[in-house]
């Protein structure tokens, strides 16, 4: 077993997971089961997908979980852009989120190169 709590890309997702509650607070309340619920779920998936790849046996299911908090990274970052481009996020609050979702991506992305060359 892993200890989520040693990778960086966890630190990363906890961080932009607590950006994002921070973030969708002051979208529209009619958004409240739409955009911000989808962005919410999206965000907490990224840190639980890795906390629940760490607690698996195999590698290959560690990667599985990996990859599946990287699609959820991804779908962020649209949902991320399309609220900028619905007006419910300022030009500086998507900048934020842009870059701390860039930097967890990259680094996600490099724990999860690094375990298909083993």
């Amino acid at each position: 077993m892993r200890d989520h709590k040693k990778l960086r890309a966890f630190e990363l997702a906890d961080k932009a997971a607590i950006l994002i509650y921070r973030i969708t607070k002051s979208f529209p309340k009619e958004e409240i089961y739409g955009l911000t619920s989808q962005m919410r779920r999206a965000a907490v998936s990224v840190p639980s997908n890795i906390v629940e790849g760490c607690a698996r046996e195999s590698r290959a299911e560690y990667m599985r979980f990996l990859e599946i908090a990287f699609g959820s990274l991804q779908e962020l970052h649209y949902q991320l852009h399309l609220a900028r481009r619905l007006g419910f996020l300022s030009e500086e609050g998507a900048l934020k989120g842009d870059s701390l979702l860039d930097e967890t991506g990259k680094v996600l992305g490099s724990l999860i190169r690094s375990l298909r060359k083993e």
